[in-house]
């Protein structure tokens, strides 16, 4: 049997349907008793780890439930995303992305702002 190039491997599995590449990833599990999933995940955990121990440089600050002191909280997304008066409500009412990018100090100052007027908010 000739041996395949990574290129041409990579080239018939993106002619393969979802169904067929699930079936190649059962065959490798196996056939060699690895999960390549979780080798490709695993991977760039293993790199960033030095990165992982500091946390990340910048998060988005995400509203999770606005409180009892609504009108607080719709006030501070507004100072601090200009949205109008609409898109604020919708963001204290269903929750949302308030900032994206947001250094780490800058956050934890909105965090302190939104807890104090009632609100919960985190950071991915």
């Amino acid at each position: 049997m000739a041996k395949l190039s990574a290129k041409e491997i990579i080239d018939s599995l993106k002619e393969m349907t979802l169904l067929e590449l699930k079936e190649v990833v059962d065959l490798m599990k196996e056939e060699f008793g690895v999960d390549p999933s979780a080798v490709a995940v695993a991977a760039p955990v293993a790199g960033g780890a030095a990165a992982q121990e500091e946390g990340p440089s910048t998060v988005n600050v995400v509203l999770t439930s606005a409180g009892a002191n609504k009108i607080a909280v719709i006030k501070l997304v507004r100072d601090y995303t200009g949205l109008g008066l609409k898109e604020a409500k919708d963001i204290a009412d269903n929750g949302g992305t308030v900032k994206e990018g947001v250094s780490a100090d800058e956050a934890n100052e909105m965090k302190a702002k939104f807890e104090e007027a009632g609100a919960t908010v985190e950071f991915k």
